[in-house]
This record gives structure tokens, C-alpha cells and sequence, in this order.
């Protein structure tokens, strides 16, 4: 109890009201937190009324997980309420911190949660291999081999802008409480992006060569503009056709490569653009990453390139000039003893594979 004459308690009393012990009390005093009122004749510590209060604050912020030295600016700030200029938003700024900590926190066990479920709910013939996906893994999962796949096959010198447009649509951010099929699927994404590349050296594509890195530029913000137009029909599940997504798509070489778009330059374009399985692949798992369970996929770059490709295929055949677009693109240097899909570069830019060389117009 506050001692009546002269409205001070000692350190037993004061922990004795504030629920918490001596030592506590002690712990505040020697780092100044909880200033003494004086001290006794025999050298006991005596604290003022407003004592309690100042104790409890302590507890409150540090039951939020504050430091110490958090707690001493968040003081210094409430006794410096009073005086003209004082700082504010100590507190804020701390509560923030905080919670973006536990954010960060919870995210990570989210992961750790969902590789615990993966691996408990998957055969047992299949938990070696599940393993093996996650210990590359940090948990939360880093983009940066993600990023440095793709940065390997974009031009060196293409704009900023362009290039930073393209890794937002090709690079899936992990989601924050994952599932174990989507954690899966990025941890494949993870081992896929790190994985040698089939042949040796991951080569440039030849359309970089050819068309510049501006003009490669041109080429992925056209490829962008003509896959969300295809989208808009795989959504609606249309089968591929002629129209507005197709030409753009078309458009997008031809203006890339500086050439008219003619019947002749879409069948050799059709002729050159392979598949790539190892792209497939990435794509249908950039898919599964960015889908929440139940949800309904949305259509990515990879199937929209597919569904244009089929499209301007059947325009092709329909044109009737398959073969004298082959003699085209042989005349211009591709070697004649090698098939159309033999001679395409294989691994593209991600956009769909590109020819080795713009296509007769």
C-alpha cells in the first residue's frame, strides 16, 4: 500500500500491486524505465504515485513484444507530451514493426504447415522425392531463381520497363497461406528453374538477335496485349479462331521484325513457333501456384500462346501455303535436311519459342 505521510511505496509494494515481483521492478529501475522517487535511510528505493501506472504501460508494451529499448522511446515520447515539438508516432512505428514481424512469422509457418501436410498426406513412395523439393526450398520461398531463369533469356539491354513487365506476369509471388498442392508446384517451379538447361548452355533466343532488344521490346508488349485477348476467349472455353487476339498476336513478330504481315508471313511464323515441354511445363505449374483450391485457373501466357498458335496453324493450313512457306524459310537459310520443328531454338522466352529468323513475308 502507498505509505500515507508522504504518498511513496517501496519496491515490495509496488510489486505487489502491479501483480509482478521485486526482481521485476528491479529489472525497469536499473535501465531507467521506472525512475525512483528517492530513497530511504537505509537506502531502500521509494517510488511515486504515479509509479504504478508508468509499470503497467511497461507490462502492456512489453506483452506486445517491444524491446527495451522500444519501451524507452515509447517513455520518452509519453514524457515529452507536454513539451512543444515533442516527436510523436513512437508508438506507431513500433506497433507496425511488430506486426510485420508476426506477419512475416505467420507466413512462414502458413509454409512450414502445408510441407508438414504434403509430405504426411503423400504416398509413401513419393515422400523422398517431396523432400528433396522442399530442402531447396526457404520457407517462405524466394522468387530470385525464378527471376534469374527468365533474366537469362531476356535481351541484356531491353528496357526496363519492358522487361519488369514481363517478370510481373511470368514470375508467380508465393501466396501467403498456400495449400500442399500449390507449395508443390512452386518448389517444382523452384527445381525446374534450377535445373541444367538440355543441351549445355541456356542459349539466347534468335529472335533477340534478330529483332534488337527493342525491338524485342515490341515483341513481348505486343505477345502481352494479344495473350489477354486470348484469355478473354479460353475463359469462356472458345475454341482457337481467327480475329482480334490472333492478328495481334501476328502483329506483334511483324512489327518486331520491321516486315508486312501477309498470308506467306503467317504461314512461315506458323510454321516456326514449336512448343516447348519444358516451358509447358512451367506455365501449368505458374498455374497451379497462383490458384487458390476450388477457385477456377486463370488462362497464363503459356496457354494463351498455345490457343493462338493452334488458331493461326488452322488459319495456315487453310491458306493452302504450308509448302511454299517451307521453301521460304529454307531459302533463307535454314537447313533444308532439318525439319521445321528440328530447327527451332528450343527453350523461348517464355512467351512462346520463337523463329530463327523473321519469316518470309
Amino acid at each position: 500500500m502507498l505509505v500515507p505521510d508522504d504518498g511513496l511505496c517501496g519496491i515490495g509494494e509496488l510489486a505487489e500491486r502491479a501483480g509482478v515481483t521485486v526482481k521485476t521492478v528491479r529489472f525497469y529501475s536499473d535501465r531507467a524505465l521506472l525512475p525512483e522517487a528517492s530513497r530511504s535511510a537505509g537506502g531502500h528505493r521509494r517510488y511515486g504515485p504515479g509509479a504504478l501506472d508508468r509499470l503497467r504501460l511497461i507490462r502492456s508494451l512489453r506483452a506486445l513484444g517491444l524491446s527495451v529499448p522500444e519501451v524507452r522511446r515509447v517513455l520518452d515520447e509519453e514524457d515529452a507530451e507536454d513539451v512543444p515539438g515533442g516527436a510523436g508516432g513512437v508508438l506507431e512505428a513500433a506497433v507496425a514493426g511488430r506486426l510485420s514481424e508476426l506477419g512475416s512469422q505467420l507466413r512462414a509457418m502458413r509454409w512450414r504447415e502445408a510441407a508438414l501436410r504434403l509430405v504426411q498426406e503423400c504416398p509413401p513412395g513419393e515422400r523422398a522425392g517431396r523432400l528433396r523439393l522442399i530442402g531447396a526450398l526457404s520457407l517462405p520461398p524466394s522468387t530470385a531463381p525464378l527471376v534469374r531463369f527468365w533474366r537469362g533469356w531476356l535481351p541484356a539491354r531491353m528496357p526496363a520497363p519492358a522487361s519488369g513487365a514481363f517478370l510481373d506476369v511470368a514470375v508467380p509471388q508465393p501466396p501467403d497461406d498456400p495449400s500442399p498442392d500449390q507449395l508443390l508446384a512452386f518448389a517444382r517451379l523452384n527445381a525446374l528453374t534450377l535445373a541444367p538447361c538440355p543441351g549445355g548452355a541456356q542459349p539466347q533466343p534468335e529472335a533477340h538477335r534478330a529483332a534488337g532488344a527493342r525491338g524485342a521490346a515490341v515483341l513481348y508488349a505486343g505477345l502481352a496485349e494479344a495473350y489477354e485477348l486470348a484469355g478473354a476467349h479460353l475463359r469462356r472455353g472458345r475454341e482457337p479462331r481467327p480475329g482480334e487476339a490472333l492478328d495481334g498476336f501476328v502483329a506483334a513478330y511483324s512489327d518486331a521484325y520491321g516486315v508486312r504481315d501477309t498470308p506467306g508471313f503467317r504461314s512461315g511464323l506458323a510454321g516456326q513457333l514449336a512448343a516447348d515441354p519444358r516451358l509447358d511445363s512451367y506455365w501449368e505449374l505458374v498455374s497451379r501456384v497462383r490458384t487458390p483450391p476450388g477457385a477456377r485457373p486463370e488462362p497464363t501466357p503459356g496457354a494463351a500462346h498455345d490457343w493462338l498458335l493452334a488458331a493461326l496453324t488452322a488459319q495456315s493450313e487453310a491458306f493452302g501455303e504450308g509448302s511454299s512457306a517451307t521453301g521460304a524459310v529454307a531459302a533463307e537459310g535454314v537447313d533444308q535436311g532439318t525439319s521445321p520443328r528440328q530447327s527451332k531454338r528450343r527453350g523461348s522466352p517464355g512467351l512462346g519459342a520463337y523463329a530463327e529468323r523473321p519469316p518470309a513475308p
